[in-house]
């Protein structure tokens, strides 16, 4: 089960180093959303298409959208980036975006393999807000810890 643990930096050679840490971004002590399998490539840019309105194919190719930092050669685990418009508009949901936003995310194809119900997708809506939120308070961008 692949881990994707979602944190801050304040720029990609910042996020990159946390690969020296051993066991990632939470060792790194930096601000951390523990996710399994929600994946950066996939599920993320489909939450982004959700919430920018777009489709799968423009949100994937935004600026940052699941752009590997790390080399290859050299992982797993890898760094991905998120894309700023994603974190913007993370950032900017209200509360009551949870639930809009939530059920198509859920609905589609790998969040129901995983078998993940509505209220835990808001749950992870939620802390990835949370996480958007304060790093766009601190001038600082996401990413992803991806380990396979």
């Amino acid at each position: 089960m692949p881990l994707c643990d979602y944190f801050s930096a304040s720029d990609n050679q910042a996020a990159v180093a946390v690969l020296q840490a051993p066991g990632g971004p939470g060792q790194a002590e930096l601000d951390v959303v523990f996710l399994k399998n929600i994946d950066p490539v996939v599920a993320i840019v489909q939450l982004e298409a959700i919430m920018t309105g777009c489709s799968y194919e423009k949100a994937s190719e935004r600026p940052r959208s699941g752009e590997l930092l790390s080399s290859p050669e050299d992982g797993p685990p890898f760094v991905v980036s998120v894309s700023d418009t994603l974190v913007y508009a993370l950032a900017t949901a209200a509360q009551d975006d949870l639930v809009r936003f939530a059920e198509p995310w859920s609905m589609t194809d790998e969040l129901r393999q995983l078998g993940i119900s509505v209220d835990v997708t808001a749950g992870i809506l939620k802390s990835l807000i949370g996480l958007a939120q304060r790093a766009q308070a601190d001038g600082r961008r996401l990413y992803c810890w991806w380990s396979l």
